[in-house]
């Protein structure tokens, strides 16, 4: 939604204060209507959409709380934005609990409110499209989506459908690029929550100093730089689901913050007092097994009961090769329409690499090195030489150990001892160490028919 599309009901017994807002808002490109009762807006509302409503708390007999009340039957979709003296912040904590967007404490700044204003006309943007997009996520991510034909994907499948519609937390195991945010939001989507929101957080990606004011929100004048009150993620995801990436990279000062969640489904906002109820589900992910965390004192146990409720490993690309050809081909067709190229298949040479290679970056690798490919190639199929030449060669090296389907074992030895050499550049010594034998048995090894 743009500026000059918005509609904005500005709400207060002042008039002074009305004329000015007005002015304000105008300049700013929206449409602005003005009321100088609850009254008035309450009836204006009836006969118009509004937007945004801009309402003070304390007026005549029909007072900011029961405009927000009336507006949230008449018009659910209007964004309502409380305006309150000091003496009446409770009130305004309470307009939050009933629906209000935010409060704005007098005496306010002018820049504050129209930032306020613009976060709110995006959030309500956003929640249109999610609307939107919602049908197409919720086929998106059926689990006949999630691409996988292999006996270790087939178990996560079932252990997907048997939690979807609880309300039990659950921890994703797996690699990087395993595909645990696919799993979390196919789990949000085949759930009851499916219509509210799924917000993903790395927690690796935000800073310990701001990570609490993300997660919780913060009050105005929490810190330096907070001008008004903003809602954590966790608010923002009420009704649906969390997703904590990352999850061993929080500190034990947040994980004490997340238990407590978890423990009274509250939240208090950074320099607040007050709690906040909140409904969400919490699905976290981890690369790393969080045992030896706890063992160490860098992760809460009692924590990690929460969460491991149901856990979920995926397994990483070089266990499940058989999925390679099914991703592969998925990804092609997905970034030959992306990018209005008509590329057929994948030759056989070149998935022959793309099997023998190890993927450390799981599924997420494979992904970009058949997105690069289909952009780079200037043939109608994907060719050896289209791959990228780290994974061209090492496929290659894995070829040259094992060429034939099977081979006396005194050969295989040989070979693989042979390619330890090479890699330590002829150094005996180290080789042996490598390989876990003496040097004695190297050279027996080296010196057989």
């Amino acid at each position: 939604m743009n500026r000059t599309s918005a509609h904005l009901l500005v709400v207060d017994d002042d008039p002074v204060t009305l004329d000015l807002l007005k002015e304000v808002f105008s300049k700013e490109g929206y449409r602005v209507e003005t009321a100088l009762s609850g009254e008035e807006a309450i009836k204006q509302g009836m006969d118009t959409f509004f937007d945004l409503i801009i309402t003070d708390v304390r007026m005549g007999e029909k007072d900011g709380m029961e405009v927000l009340r009336s507006f949230k039957k008449i018009s659910p979709e209007t964004t309502v934005i409380m305006i309150t003296a000091f003496g009446s912040i409770e009130t305004a904590i309470e307009a939050i609990r009933e629906g209000a967007f935010d409060y704005i404490s007098k005496p306010f700044k002018l820049d504050e409110i129209k930032f306020t204003i613009r976060r709110a006309l995006e959030q309500r943007r956003l929640v249109q499209e999610n609307k939107f997009y919602r049908q197409e996520l919720l086929d998106k991510y059926q689990f006949e989506n999630v691409i996988g034909r292999t006996p270790q994907m087939f178990q996560v499948y079932k252990t997907i459908a048997k939690v979807a519609d609880t309300k039990s937390t659950v921890l994703l195991y797996g690699e990087r690029g395993t595909g645990k945010e696919l799993i979390a939001r196919s789990i949000h989507y085949n759930s009851l929550r499916n219509n509210r929101p799924f917000i993903p957080v790395d927690c690796a990606s935000i800073v310990e100093t701001l990570i609490e004011s993300e997660l919780f929100g913060h009050v105005r004048g929490a810190f330096t730089g907070a001008l008004s009150t903003k809602k954590g993620l966790f608010e923002e995801a009420d009704g649906g689901t969390i997703f904590l990436d990352e999850l061993s990279n929080l500190s034990l000062s947040m994980q004490t913050k997340l238990l407590r969640f978890l423990q009274e489904h509250e939240i208090k906002r950074v320099g607040g007092t007050e709690s906040v109820r909140v409904d969400v589900r919490v699905i976290a992910a981890t690369n790393q097994p969080l045992e030896p965390l706890i063992k160490n004192g860098k992760f809460r146990e009692d924590l990690f009961d929460r969460l491991n409720v149901v856990s979920i490993t995926l397994p990483p690309l070089r266990e499940r090769k058989e999925d390679i050809l099914l991703l592969a081909n998925h990804f092609l067709q997905k970034f030959s329409e992306e990018n209005h190229k008509n590329i057929s298949h994948i030759s056989p040479e070149a998935l022959e690499i793309l099997i023998q290679y190890a993927w450390p970056g799981n599924v997420r690798e494979l992904e970009h090195t058949i997105e690069r490919a289909v952009i780079l190639t200037p043939h109608p199929i994907i060719l050896p030489e289209d791959l990228p030449r780290k994974i061209f060669e090492e496929a290659k090296g894995a070829k040259m150990l094992f060429p034939e389907e099977s081979l006396p074992l005194k050969e295989v030895e040989k070979r693989y001892v042979l390619k330890v050499l090479q890699e330590t550049k002829g150094n005996k010594k180290k080789a042996a160490e490598i390989l876990g034998i003496d040097r004695t048995t190297l050279y027996r090894i080296l010196e057989k028919e």
